[in-house]
């Protein structure tokens, strides 16, 4: 039996304002690197990365990042009709990110429906909070815990500048959708792109395939 490349594939979106650590977050994530330099997304920028959940399975997760400008808000709506889920990405030194979730949450189940999304309440930036950094926190933790329970919905703070909780943010909200898949909530649906089957090596190399053995006699 050939072994699958991935199981499923899942369609992520990350949301939130502009400069929170969207793109830095996705980019430790991909390319376990951070990004000392890096430009404001201009539209729709595209990450993919496979991970596996807890029994095994392996996911492919198509990520895409959004712009948090007003002026590219009507490029980046197309984007959520075929997202699973979303990640709602917030900085720690920045109140007001914070305070527009709410607001990106609506904006999200409005534009994914009939779906019901699954989120994650993402803070970035903690590394700035720590030892003789100059910036100070604006959000506390518990108060964002208190929010996310509210909504319920998982939260955690990363740092993107040493990966603390960057993969593990990942995990969560991948393993949130599969046991959606598993409990029937979310569907494999022709015109749907927010979860789809996954691929054999056999789709992609064909010195996989065995061969047939050889007919004998004529015709």
């Amino acid at each position: 039996m050939v072994e699958p490349i991935f199981d499923y594939q899942f369609r992520l979106i990350l949301i939130g304002d502009s400069t929170v650590g969207k793109s830095s977050l996705l980019k430790y994530f991909t390319d376990g690197k951070f990004a000392e330099l890096s430009d404001p997304t201009v539209g729709v920028d595209f990450f993919a990365r496979l991970i596996e959940v807890k029994d095994g399975t392996r996911i492919k997760l198509q990520l895409w990042d959004t712009a948090g400008q007003e002026r590219f808000r009507s490029i980046t709506k197309s984007y959520y009709r075929n997202s699973v889920g979303a990640l709602l990405v917030y900085d720690v030194c920045n109140r007001a990110s914070f305070e527009h979730i709410p607001a990106w949450m609506m904006e999200a189940r409005r534009h994914i429906e009939p779906h019901q999304p699954t989120f994650l309440l993402v803070g970035c930036k903690v590394d700035l909070v720590r030892g003789d950094s100059s910036r100070k926190r604006q959000v506390p933790f518990e108060e964002a815990k208190v929010f996310a329970r509210d909504q319920g919905i998982p939260f955690i703070e990363t740092s993107a500048r040493n990966g603390l909780n960057v993969e593990r943010a990942f995990e969560i909200i991948t393993q949130d959708v599969y046991d959606r898949v598993q409990s029937g909530e979310y569907k494999v649906e022709d015109g749907w792109d927010g979860v789809k089957s996954g691929y054999s090596r056999t789709a992609f190399d064909p010195t996989l395939v065995e061969a047939e053995p050889a007919k004998s006699g004529c015709c």
